[in-house]
């Protein structure tokens, strides 16, 4: 007989580890950080939604975000923000808006990294920004007690 700890051990993903590469640091994070909200405040459609958010000094969010991805690259541990909530006080924003950022996200990483750790980026921020659309935009109706009928 199988004990149940073993079997959720088989059923667990592998966490994931540091992308320990040469370049990828908290510097050149900063720097991805940096141009891709450059490229995001002159967009269009996504520039006027960060615009509302962000009013004056934007060094902090940037601050905020290059610790964000320094935890998901790095495993660094320092961010220590709610991504969901902030992301669901968000006005007027629609999936399509998911996949501008995605875009551009992966064209400034493209831009700063080689293409493996680009990869990775976009990886996994293709994976925030679908755990992010499942948050804002999948929301179940109120739970009813009504029989069946």
């Amino acid at each position: 007989m199988t004990s149940k700890p073993v079997l959720l051990d088989r059923v667990r993903p592998a966490a994931e580890q540091p992308l320990a590469r040469p370049g990828v640091d908290r510097t050149s994070i900063g720097a991805l950080v940096r141009k891709f909200y450059s490229r995001v405040r002159k967009d269009e459609r996504l520039g006027p939604i960060f615009a509302r958010e962000i009013v004056g000094d934007w060094e902090p969010h940037l601050e905020k975000m290059t610790d964000f991805w320094c935890s998901v690259i790095l495993k660094s541990g320092d961010y220590h923000g709610r991504p969901v909530p902030a992301h669901l006080k968000l006005k007027n924003i629609i999936e399509a808006d998911f996949e501008i950022w995605l875009a551009l996200f992966g064209e400034t990483a493209s831009e700063l990294f080689t293409p493996e750790v680009a990869a990775v980026f976009v990886e996994r921020a293709e994976r925030i920004a679908a755990s992010l659309k499942l948050a804002v935009f999948f929301h179940l109706g109120p739970a009813t007690n009504a029989p069946a009928q």
